[in-house]
């Protein structure tokens, strides 16, 4: 490859690149699917299409009830999921428009074709 064929390969991004604090909240939502849990219990929120109780999440995953309660606490810190608190019970539901931020910033357009 010539130098030449590099430098026109290096195109700046279509995009303006994203402000320090968008990009820090981004991070703090990568951050919270960093843990396989967290993403399981995206995964089943999503295929139940609604709300789960929290205490459905402890057999789904083989965790304790602690340690399920950690998750979801750092899924909705992360804004991911939305809490409802109904007696001594919390229901759990994808955080819709938190979803859909996601997705604008995983979808990679040259991947995506």
């Amino acid at each position: 490859m010539k130098a030449l064929e590099l430098i026109e390969s290096c195109r700046p991004l279509g995009t303006p690149s994203m402000e320090t604090s968008e990009a820090e909240a981004t991070a703090g939502v990568f951050k919270a699917l960093g843990d396989p849990a967290r993403v399981k219990i995206l995964s089943v929120l999503a295929a139940s299409q609604g709300e789960v109780c929290a205490c459905e999440f402890v057999p789904a995953l083989g965790l304790s009830q602690a340690t399920v309660s950690h998750h979801l606490k750092k899924l909705t810190d992360a804004g991911l999921l939305e809490r409802e608190q109904r007696g001594k019970w919390a229901f759990f539901s994808l955080n819709a428009e938190a979803l859909a931020r996601l997705e604008i910033l995983v979808r990679i357009p040259e991947v995506a074709r």
